[in-house]
């Protein structure tokens, strides 16, 4: 197609392709100086939504997208001055000339499909944890953001944090070791998993558009059972516990001991069924040797399960957390990020002599307010500055990495993992939870 369509014609060819989100060269972003002000909007600005483009505020917002009015009250009545959209695909058609970035906040079944379609139009994105649904979309993000050549950022915002960031340092400067074996927990869910669907059919509440509500899942009855925020139970909108934290809580190991696809993944839990994730599960994912990195065994932990107290000498374990363990030391880091604690006894202050190697953001070290500073990091990319750490190539690895978890759980079966075919080679049928089908209207038709 040519360069030079506009996007209204973007979006008329769109809808006449029965929704499919296409892939566009289109003509070049504005280009901003670090001083000047980016023009962003919003789509999902309630609930988490409601802070990341709150966090947005020094710069001009200028467009707000959800379909429920009640949940975005709080961000319409903070920028007044917004236009307002329930359907995203509108509102790239009406204000697209003037839009620069985007925040994406939206249940973790339509993340993919707001956000390449930003991309596609030259747009930046931030989009929440998990960057998305599936698999395969986290490999479409990753590929549409290299080839846009937009500033991305997925919101796990321990990853900007001081804390996080010396940590990794003193990781890769090999102060622990080499490290062979990572367990990582979280105390989620903290909303149902585990039952069945919902028989009944409630009215659907007045403020919300229920059908722009499911996008492009399966559609069913609004139940009070799917939203607001239980929908992280459901198969056909969230991704369980493991969605919801793994990004946050995977993501020290994974960065710092440079980790890419796992070759297997094999899981044990409650009952999962066709509908929703279990109440609790233990996966257990097995990583290759990287140059002189040792194989990894990293294992996940959820609905109040733990790694044993003995790793780290019978302390309480917290709610969240991870243990590295290194041939020369043991780091126990409480929760997302946080100075750690090395079970030989040695502080993060007896390794000052190790070079810092990673960039700080000014104000990083106040854990007050990490998600302000997070979304610094990614706006300063936005306006021609270095990448953000936690951008689109390495989120959507990470994200492929947590997300294969789901798969094994899925599939009932260890499940042995070819990243360049994105093909499960020892149990054909768990291909079918790879990428998934889209609801006629919301096809994403991209290569």
């Amino acid at each position: 197609m040519s360069k030079r369509m506009t996007r209204r014609r973007v979006m008329s060819n769109t809808a006449r392709s029965a929704g499919a989100l296409t892939f566009l060269w289109l003509v070049p972003r504005r280009v901003l100086g670090a001083n000047e002000r980016l023009n962003v909007a919003g789509i999902g600005v309630g609930g988490k939504g409601s802070s990341d483009i709150r966090e947005c505020g020094d710069e001009d917002v200028v467009a707000l997208c959800d379909v429920d009015d009640e949940r975005a009250a709080k961000s319409y009545s903070r920028f007044p001055d917004a236009k307002r959209y329930k359907d995203y695909r509108k509102m790239f058609d009406v204000e697209g000339k003037r839009i620069d970035a985007v925040t994406v906040s939206t249940p973790d079944h339509t993340h993919a499909h707001a956000a390449i379609l930003a991309m596609s139009l030259g747009k930046h994105v931030h989009c929440q944890k998990p960057l998305t649904h599936s698999v395969h979309e986290a490999r479409l993000m990753r590929e549409t953001a290299a080839r846009m050549k937009v500033a991305t950022q997925m919101g796990n915002q321990g990853h900007c944090h001081d804390d996080w960031r010396r940590l990794v340092e003193l990781i890769q400067a090999d102060v622990i070791g080499k490290v062979r074996e990572v367990y990582v927990w979280t105390n989620r869910p903290i909303w149902p998993q585990g039952m069945d669907r919902p028989t009944e059919t409630m009215p659907t509440p007045v403020h919300l558009d229920w059908d722009l509500w499911l996008g492009p899942a399966p559609a069913r009855p609004y139940n009070q059972a799917y939203a607001p925020f239980r929908w992280r139970g459901w198969w056909d909108f969230g991704t369980g516990a493991l969605g919801d934290m793994g990004c946050h809580k995977i993501d020290l190991a994974f960065f710092a001991l440079k980790l890419d696809a796992p070759i297997s993944v094999e899981a044990r839990s409650s009952t999962v069924s066709a509908e929703t994730p279990p109440k609790w599960s233990i996966i257990t994912y097995t990583f290759g040797s990287r140059g002189d990195l040792p194989p990894v065994k990293l294992t996940w932990y959820d609905g109040q399960r733990k790694p044993p107290a003995s790793l780290v000498g019978g302390r309480e374990l917290p709610a969240n957390g991870s243990i590295l363990v290194g041939d020369k030391d043991t780091l126990f880091v409480h929760e997302t990020s946080g100075p750690g604690f090395f079970m030989s006894g040695a502080t993060v202050e007896d390794h000052a002599h190790v070079p810092m190697t990673l960039p700080r953001m000014p104000g990083s070290d106040d854990r007050k307010n990490i998600d302000g500073n997070h979304r610094r990091e990614w706006i300063a990319a936005c306006k021609g500055g270095p990448p953000a750490l936690s951008n689109f190539d390495y989120a959507g690895r990470l994200t492929e990495a947590v997300l294969l978890g789901n798969v094994a759980l899925r599939a009932g079966k260890r499940i042995e993992w070819d990243a360049t075919r994105m093909k499960v080679t020892n149990v054909p049928e768990a291909d079918r939870y790879i990428r998934r089908a889209y609801r006629k209207g919301w096809e994403l038709a991209a290569s």
